[in-house]
């Protein structure tokens, strides 16, 4: 079985300098907003080219209390995308704010900055675009539209944690940017973990506030917050692999480019897109194909753990029927979720592992009945 990630590899190589930072931790008597609490929101401002960071439970929680630390609520619509996990429009839905959908770009499966102006409207408070999978979307039209419009950003980089836009770190663009460190991720903790970033004082005093129960000096409350504290072993954890996370990322793509080398001559195969001037952190290697359903299960039939992220669109969930947005209104969206497929990727992937995914593929597409592929 060759798994679609593998956390036990990585854990083999800084298992024990994880163990000594926990163990202090758990000798120490300090759980809850610690030192590494302290030191992981500075390192990690410092690594996205930000102010400040201001480090949280959960990703979701991430994306929730930018929105309230904006002032976006009841009768607020918000400007995202359907192919993604929902998360990003549940933390729309939670502070009663509108998901509007706008379709993707076919290829790199990110919104589509061109379609973002036509769906603005009087009500329309943000954006959050989803860099996902790693790859980063297209800012500078985004920044362009919500300046002229005067609408947040939102950015949604939970899946793309060190990727570059024109050089510059994604989650220092937007006004709130929101990152998860769910332990699948590029950089994971173990256990559930969040952050966002800013540039602006004000915005990160009230997402301080509002992680610890709305106040900002103890058992003094200004609002409804939430309890939101990332816990000291996890803060602890994720600064010692903070420290790896270039090497990590780089082996991502290393491996990336020899996926799409295995798999270069197999015309059923459409490998990942990358924009100019941007590096993509490959948190997922997705590949379109046709036959996609019979495909995935004789992967998983031959021991390939590959996924599915996603194989139902937001708009077309039962969340999400309120909205009214019916099918055929994202179509390339639509399209992606019926031939997206997610291979075996993590830095410490074998060539040998990965030459035994792309034959195996290219085998499956030939038993689905789809046209010859000549690898």
């Amino acid at each position: 079985m060759i798994p679609i990630l593998d956390s036990k590899r990585q854990y083999a190589q800084i298992g024990a300098e994880i163990e000594k930072e926990v163990t202090e931790v758990l000798r120490s008597g300090s759980y809850i907003l610690g030192k590494h609490n302290k030191a992981l929101e500075e390192e990690m401002a410092q690594f996205i080219g930000v102010n400040y960071s201001v480090a949280l439970n959960s990703g979701t929680d991430a994306l929730h209390l930018a929105l309230r630390a904006l002032d976006i609520g009841a009768g607020d619509e918000v400007i995202t995308v359907a192919f993604t996990f929902v998360a990003t429009t549940e933390a729309v839905g939670i502070v009663g704010a509108k998901p509007v959908f706008v379709d993707i770009d076919k290829d790199t499966f990110n919104i589509d900055p061109m379609k973002i102006e036509a769906a603005i409207t009087p009500k329309t408070k943000a954006i959050i675009p989803v860099h996902l999978y790693g790859q980063p979307c297209d800012m500078d039209i985004i920044m362009d539209v919500a300046k002229r419009h005067n609408l947040y950003v939102i950015e949604d980089c939970c899946q793309a944690i060190g990727a570059l836009y024109k050089g510059k770190m994604v989650g220092s663009f937007g006004d709130i940017n929101c990152f998860s460190f769910y332990p699948t991720k590029n950089l994971g903790a173990m256990g559930d973990g969040g952050l966002c970033t800013t540039n602006n004082e004000q915005l990160k005093n009230r997402l301080t506030a509002l992680r610890n129960h709305g106040g900002a000096v103890r058992y003094y409350h200004d609002e409804i917050g939430v309890n939101s504290r990332l816990d000291e072993v996890q803060a602890a954890i994720l600064r010692v692999k903070l420290n790896y996370i270039k090497e990590w990322n780089e082996k991502r793509r290393k491996n990336a480019y020899f996926y799409n080398e295995l798999l270069a001559d197999c015309a059923d195969v459409q490998t990942p897109s990358e924009l100019d001037n941007t590096y993509c952190v490959y948190h997922q290697y997705t590949v379109k194909v046709p036959n996609r359903d019979e495909v995935h299960k004789l992967l998983q039939e031959n021991g390939i753990g590959a996924m599915l992220y996603y194989p139902v669109p937001l708009h077309l969930q039962k969340v999400h029927e309120y909205l009214g947005v019916g099918a055929g209104s994202l179509p390339s969206t639509e399209d992606n979720t019926k031939s997206v497929v997610s291979l075996p990727m993590f830095p410490e992937l074998t060539e040998d592992e990965q030459r035994t995914v792309a034959s195996t593929l290219i085998d499956c597409i030939q038993k689905s009945k789809s046209p010859v592929c000549q690898a």
